[in-house]
């Protein structure tokens, strides 16, 4: 769920196809606070904070808290070393004094890329990235930091580490996990090799030792919730996520630590919460106390209903990280209302049955009654978990039975967007458009036309369509590691259809129509071209939103000939839209496609689109990618640095004041957040 007129909405883009990232030095921004590589780390701001009275900002403080309660559990859901490595960089971090100043610069620019990428696989590729520093100076430093006070307490539910030996096993332990690229190389391998499945390929921790072969016919009772293993009598069973009830009838399961210290941090932020929230953050509680798949649908029904100016979102949400489809990954951010840009943005959601009737697929897949949805932009105070700056669009939740009876709410992240745009600058453009045209075009319009996509892809697209009485209850389950691909890319053709719509000119949401829609026509063609800079091995395309994107140009430029073409130039690949309209027609037959897919539950169908259209690509024009990239000097992935709220208390414990400040240095983030669970590292 990732990527309106300035003048309009006040939204500003993220770096993708239509202006990508530029290098630090071609925008002056003081957003940019670091950069490693590739990687980025901006800065999150939330001007609207000050606005908040003094009952929300104790209520954004304490649901922050929660934030970083949940942090640490995506570490161990994609790597099984992941929360042990978190914790020995962790601790070298906070104890540097006295370690090599090769080595340490070494550790610390793999920590702070290992921290942006909740592991050391990337986050959109996943694939394993290695460190520059050798195993002995790892140990080297760890044994210092050691005696310069490391270890001594435990780190959530790993024991301190007292004696020089135990660094040292620990150290050893984590060797491969490190270094050796043949080791876990991929955190979700939807194309395996080696003999391998989807399962058996992937580092993360949903079904240790397990294959698909084993899971057949296994049904779970915890499907986003909880960990598939082998039992010693040789059985299945699921060891599911929650913190227990205090009457012990549900006694603690896995992440238990995390979710009790969540669930403290909420029980303080309901006193605080106006009464429709406070229901919801109870009904949270209770789904963390007791992991039950009913507590979770009470939350979200209770949450999508719930329109608060400060609103969250904690829990184990999206299932892209499995190449199964079933288990989410534990996510949460914390937002304030953005009020001027959300109340031009309800004007998408009060007109979505117009939007619905126009859909270009069968009228039996039509939806006839609408729930209107939350639509809100919003400044971010804290996105923590298995959620990235990236993300400047979001729709939740994804139960369909909620989505069907109460509706959804729609996130557009404003300030993602405008730190994404205040980091970058617009020279790119020059070197992969396809021509003078559709520079001219993207200079004027491309931030428009990027806006008003991901508008419509989050308040039109996700939420259209009804599904066959076959897969009434979500087609998920039928379409198993494909859905997310479909789902991305079926809301991504609902933006392309619409942008023609002479509605949005009748509403005030489009300026140019014509010279707007050919802008984000020419970044969806370019895209397909363009994203592969951020695959530097191999020749697949693991992440979901990549392959929508990959899908919806191959399939334009295959099915309908002279609208998509790929030409070479001065040595140079680019590609251009040869017709808008043939275009548009080849956007309306896949759209058709992907509804009847996703509404009959067709795993055959959308298994053949994406594996024909969406997974490969060739080397050859991905190392060119990479290259001009390069010369270029642009960083390829953004890592947030958010807002830091810090409070006083009065003598019975209520919250006094909060105040915000920014920090300009990821470092102090991220030992701030392990502190909750290890006080040794606070900075």
């Amino acid at each position: 769920m990732k990527p309106l007129n300035y003048a309009l909405f006040l939204l500003l883009i993220t770096f993708a196809v239509a202006a990508p990232a530029q290098c630090q030095q071609d925008k002056a921004s003081n957003v940019l606070v670091e950069r490693v590589g590739d990687t980025a780390f901006i800065q999150l701001r939330a001007p609207s904070f000050q606005t908040l009275t003094p009952r929300q900002q104790a209520l954004a403080y304490w649901l922050t808290q929660a934030s970083i309660a949940t942090d640490p559990i995506i570490y161990d859901q994609l790597s099984a070393y992941g929360l042990q490595q978190k914790r020995l960089l962790e601790e070298i971090m906070a104890h540097p004094k006295g370690i090599d100043p090769a080595a340490m610069a070494k550790i610390a620019e793999f920590a702070k890329l290992f921290w942006a990428n909740r592991g050391n696989h990337n986050e959109l590729t996943s694939q394993k990235f290695l460190p520059t520093f050798t195993f002995d100076q790892l140990k080297k430093a760890a044994l210092i930091a050691q005696q310069n006070g490391a270890f001594r307490t435990p780190y959530a539910d790993l024991p301190p580490l007292n004696q020089p030996a135990s660094v040292t096993r620990e150290v050893e332990s984590l060797r491969a996990s490190f270094l050796d690229p043949t080791f876990e190389p991929m955190t979700m391998a939807k194309s395996p090799s080696a003999g391998k499945d989807t399962i058996q390929a992937s580092s993360n921790t949903f079904y240790p030792g397990l294959s698909l072969d084993d899971l057949k016919g296994f049904q779970e009772k915890h499907p986003l919730n909880s960990r598939v293993v082998r039992a010693a009598d040789g059985k299945l069973s699921e060891l599911v996520y929650r913190a227990g009830t205090p009457d012990g009838k549900f006694p603690p399961g896995l992440y238990a630590t995390f979710l009790k210290k969540a669930n403290e941090c909420f029980e303080k932020a309901r006193a605080y919460a106006e009464p429709a929230q406070a229901e919801a953050i109870s009904h949270l509680i209770r789904f963390y106390q007791t992991g039950d798949y009913a507590d979770w649908v009470a939350f979200g029904t209770a949450w999508v209903q719930n329109d608060a100016t400060v609103d969250f979102d904690n829990g184990f949400i999206e299932v892209y990280r499995d190449a199964r489809g079933a288990k989410g990954s534990s996510q949460s951010f914390v937002t304030i209302t953005d009020k001027p840009v959300t109340t031009a943005m309800k004007k998408l959601a009060q007109n979505a049955a117009y939007f619905e009737a126009k859909a270009p697929w069968d009228p039996k897949y039509k939806r006839e009654s609408f729930k209107l949805p939350v639509v809100k932009a919003v400044e971010t105070l804290i996105e923590s978990g298995d959620f990235a700056v990236s993300t400047i669009g979001d729709n939740l939740p994804n139960e369909n039975e909620i989505h069907e009876k109460y509706g959804s709410k729609n996130f557009l992240f404003t300030g993602s967007s405008r730190a994404l745009d205040e980091s970058t600058g617009k020279t790119a453009i020059a070197e992969f458009a396809a021509g003078p045209a559709e520079i001219e075009r993207s200079a004027k319009y491309g931030t428009e036309a990027k806006d008003l996509m991901t508008a419509l892809h989050e308040v039109i697209g996700h939420g259209s369509g009804k599904l066959s009485d076959r897969v009434s209850d979500g087609a998920q389950p039928f379409l198993k590691e494909y859905f997310s691909t479909l789902e991305e890319g079926r809301a991504d053709l609902m933006a392309l259809w619409n942008v023609w719509d002479p509605k949005l000119k009748e509403l005030g949401l489009i300026t140019n129509q014509e010279e707007v829609a050919k802008a984000m026509y020419d970044s969806a063609a370019l895209a397909a071209l363009s994203q592969l800079r951020r695959i530097p091995q191999g020749d697949t395309i693991e992440e979901d939103h990549e392959r929508d994107r990959q899908l919806i140009a191959h399939y334009i430029a295959d099915k309908v000939p002279g609208s998509i073409e790929q030409f070479t130039r001065d040595g140079k690949s680019y590609v251009r839209v040869a017709d808008y309209q043939k275009m548009r027609q080849g956007v309306g037959m896949l759209l058709a496609e992907l509804m009847r897919i996703k509404a009959e539950g067709d795993y055959d169908a959308i298994k053949a689109l994406v594996d024909n259209y969406g997974v490969h690509f060739d080397p050859a024009l991905r190392d060119q990618m990479l290259e001009r990239y390069r010369k270029l000097n642009l960083p390829t992935y953004f890592a947030g640095v958010n807002a830091h709220l810090t409070a006083s208390f009065g003598k019975n414990g209520e919250v006094g004041k909060v105040e915000i400040s920014y920090r300009d240095n990821p470092v102090a983030q991220y030992l701030d957040y392990g502190a909750m669970y290890d006080k040794g590292l606070a900075p």
